[in-house]
């Protein structure tokens, strides 16, 4: 296992153990947090636990083309429920994802250190929020950090169906409208791979790095 120092430096993604654990230590400074993003590694604990740093293999993604749109969302959209907008209250975003309960999940990972740390890469215009509206009220939304080819997806929320597929979805449509090679969206679960996301092995996520 590698302890990070103060030295601004990670160890190179091969030598993660099975589960993608890489490293340990550090701190949540916006240098380290790009440099990590840059490198295919992400900060990932809780208040019991020291900073832990991964790379997992497979690594999850989605290439913003292939986003799969349900008929369901399809009628949502064409209803016009929701509207969109972007990085105009990251925070409450930050909030939303660290407090709204999710099935099967105890807890928050996004610790008060955490939240501090993407506010900052926030104001420096790499982390980004997508947010969500029901008439006037914020009812779902993602952030994620934007390396300008790769945009790393970090945490999303719903306070009413389907509300953060919305945005899931119009993220995935401007990006491919952008060029984007690729949406990361880290781990598996179910709801992601109903969208369209797959995995791939983290020597190939890598490349999408260089």
């Amino acid at each position: 296992m590698y302890f990070l120092t103060d030295e601004l430096i990670f160890p190179s993604v091969e030598s993660a153990n099975v589960e993608g654990l890489l490293a340990v230590g550090g701190d949540l400074s916006p240098e380290r947090l790009l440099l990590a993003y840059q490198n295919g590694i992400f900060p990932w604990f809780d208040n019991d636990s020291i900073i832990l740093w991964w790379s997992p293999d497979p690594r999850m993604i989605l290439y913003p083309d292939q986003i799969k749109i349900s008929k369901s969302m399809r009628k949502v959209i064409r209803n016009n429920q929701f509207r969109l907008t972007k990085n105009t209250c990251f925070r409450k975003v930050l909030e939303y994802c660290s407090s709204v309960p999710r099935e099967g999940q105890e807890g928050t990972w996004i610790t008060q250190d955490m939240k501090n740390a993407y506010i900052e890469l926030h104001e420096r215009g790499i982390a980004k929020s997508y947010e969500v509206w029901e008439d006037d009220t914020l009812v779902g939304g993602l952030y994620g950090v934007d390396l300008g080819n790769v945009f790393c997806g970090e945490s999303m929320f719903s306070l009413t169906s389907n509300a953060s597929k919305f945005a899931f979805i119009k993220l995935a449509e401007e990006l491919q409208a952008k060029e984007y090679k690729v949406i990361d969206c880290q781990l598996h679960t179910d709801h992601l791979e109903s969208m369209g996301a797959h995995e791939i092995s983290r020597k190939e996520f890598m490349k999408f790095l260089d």
